[in-house]
């Protein structure tokens, strides 16, 4: 077993930091992988099965770069030790499939390396299996090649000849709506919330979580509250980041309700705030141009004072 298994590493790149916590939690990680995984590998886990791997598999040639996620599974029926290695990706990359390859190769030659000379050098060695996997959350489609032997030029001449793998794909933008609240379950309500949505669709896409929110455990919901200060927090005024943390750190699953009337109170009162902001804005453009202040109220729906007050601070 590798040094330091078990225990959850810091975060590296700080766009992975919700996804990367979210998935460290054992139950949530197996979750993902059955609600979205749709082999009969995934129903003989057993969740005191899994255990999550803390080394970081730093590639030589991707030296910015290390493994992100590594869980050690053994199947219930035949106790056969095999790895899921799963990695997060906010934009395409095109050297996925390699990249996937030598983590993999990272984990099988340490595996090899930590096995006593006598065992691994018996007819009967077997090397785990290890499943690659990539957890995509970006706009627009993953088109990278999906299987290695993509990878390889002409590999349709050597066919049976060439190292292939698929790795499993879970592409966040790409689940329904009506797929992800059927599950009903963490994962897939935080890929609802984390799908490509304007700020004010926000509320309507809670609302229609409400029920699942109601009915997860008091650390399953503060999963959700941790994962909404990651979404809600980076798009809000600093004005706002406080009141969304009151909000957030004061909710529990039996008021799910009220959570999400108060957030949506925010919500509207930061645009609100932006409308004001941009009016004012436009007022003090007209200003410069010399409009009449009876038109720019006009034109802006702002008040007369308020106009007034703007065209003091310009000529100061």
């Amino acid at each position: 077993m590798p040094e330091n298994e078990g225990q959850p590493r810091p975060p590296y790149h700080p766009h992975d930091k919700g996804y990367r916590q979210l998935l460290s939690d054992k139950r949530v990680f197996l979750e993902l992988l059955k609600t979205f995984v749709r082999e009969t590998w995934v129903e003989a886990i057993d969740e005191k099965d899994l255990i999550l791997v803390n080394k970081s598999y730093v590639l030589q040639d991707f030296s910015e770069k290390e493994a992100d996620i590594v869980y050690r599974l053994k199947t219930k029926d035949r106790n056969v030790i095999f790895y899921v290695l799963l990695e997060l990706q906010s934009t395409v990359d095109y050297l996925i499939p390699f990249r996937l390859l030598l983590y993999m190769v990272e984990i099988w030659r340490e595996i090899y390396t930590n096995t006593p000379q006598h065992e691994r050098e018996s007819k009967h060695f077997r090397l785990p299996p290890i499943i690659p996997a990539v957890l995509y959350n970006g706009a627009g489609s993953w088109t990278a090649a999906l299987s290695f032997k993509e990878m390889l030029d002409s590999y349709q001449d050597f066919s049976g000849h060439l190292l292939d793998f698929h790795y499993l794909l879970f592409d966040v933008n790409r689940y329904s709506e009506e797929e992800l609240i059927r599950a009903a379950n963490l994962i897939a309500g935080v890929f609802l919330l984390d799908q490509k949505m304007r700020p004010e669709e926000l509320v309507g896409r809670l609302q229609k979580l409400a029920g699942v929110l109601r009915r997860l455990t008091p650390d399953e919901f503060r999963h959700i509250t941790s994962w909404l200060k990651n979404v809600v927090k980076p798009k809000m005024p600093e004005g706002f980041k406080e009141k969304v943390d009151r909000i957030l750190d004061a909710s529990n699953p039996w008021e799910v309700e009220r959570m999400i009337y108060n957030l949506e109170l925010t919500l509207e009162e930061m645009q609100q705030q932006a409308l004001l902001k941009g009016k004012m804005e436009v007022a003090k453009n007209l200003l410069r141009l010399g409009i009449e202040l009876d038109k720019i109220a006009q034109a802006t729906e702002l008040s007369p004072k308020e106009i007034a007050t703007l065209k003091k601070q310009l000529e100061q």
